[in-house]
């Protein structure tokens, strides 16, 4: 089957019923500065990392609040930087300019016009994954619906709306923050290798 006749999306249905995914790796939460200068030591030994972002939900019309949580996954931890107690230091702008790391993220535009009120950079290195996935017929946009498609598990979204701010993040919002950046690592790594096959997905619909 020609990958250009195919398009692959999810419905909430079919998604509802795959088993939720559990993050396998560690977690790091940073709380201050120097424990950021300390994280970034080994952040900056990957080559190519998943990175989001949580803030917390405002429910007033037309109010945005400022990111409180920076997410960047490695193979083996993910990191959760909250910058709602330390701010957006000159180790993550640092980074957020990186030309040698890849980053790996989803609707990356939102976010970076959220983080320019905190400090002034320009980001490098950064693919986005509703674009990216497009080269494989995945019509789908939300990070949980490419990650269904790609492996057959859900990820939960139960903390969403969450109090990202809170003086302590619970053991369950760490892991729905670990998860996010995680999975858009998780995602580009398998399409990269070639293994997925769009003509074989159980959720094609041919358009020719």
């Amino acid at each position: 089957m020609n990958v250009e006749q195919v398009s692959i999306s999810i419905t909430k249905e079919q998604l509802s019923q795959l088993p939720v995914v559990s993050y396998p790796g560690k977690i790091q939460v940073i709380n201050t500065d120097s424990e950021a200068v300390d994280a970034f030591k080994q952040i900056l030994m990957s080559k190519t990392v998943g990175i989001d972002t949580e803030t917390r939900p405002s429910f007033k019309k037309g109010h945005i609040n400022s990111v409180a949580l920076i997410q960047i996954a490695t193979d083996h931890c993910c990191y959760l930087f909250r910058i709602s107690k330390f701010g957006l230091t000159q180790c993550l702008v640092d980074f957020l300019q990186n030309t040698r790391i890849t980053k790996i993220g989803l609707s990356l535009r939102d976010d970076f016009h959220v983080l320019h009120r905190l400090a002034p950079f320009e980001p490098q290195a950064f693919i986005d994954l509703q674009t990216f996935v497009k080269n494989y017929s995945i019509t789908d946009a939300s990070l949980q619906k490419i990650f269904a498609i790609i492996f057959g598990q859900r990820i939960s979204k139960h903390q969403r709306l969450s109090n990202w701010e809170a003086d302590t993040l619970t053991p369950q919002q760490q892991q729905y923050a670990a998860i996010d950046a995680w999975a858009c690592l998780q995602i580009y790594n398998h399409l990269k290798t070639g293994k997925f096959n769009p003509g074989q997905s159980p959720y094609i619909s041919t358009t020719g």
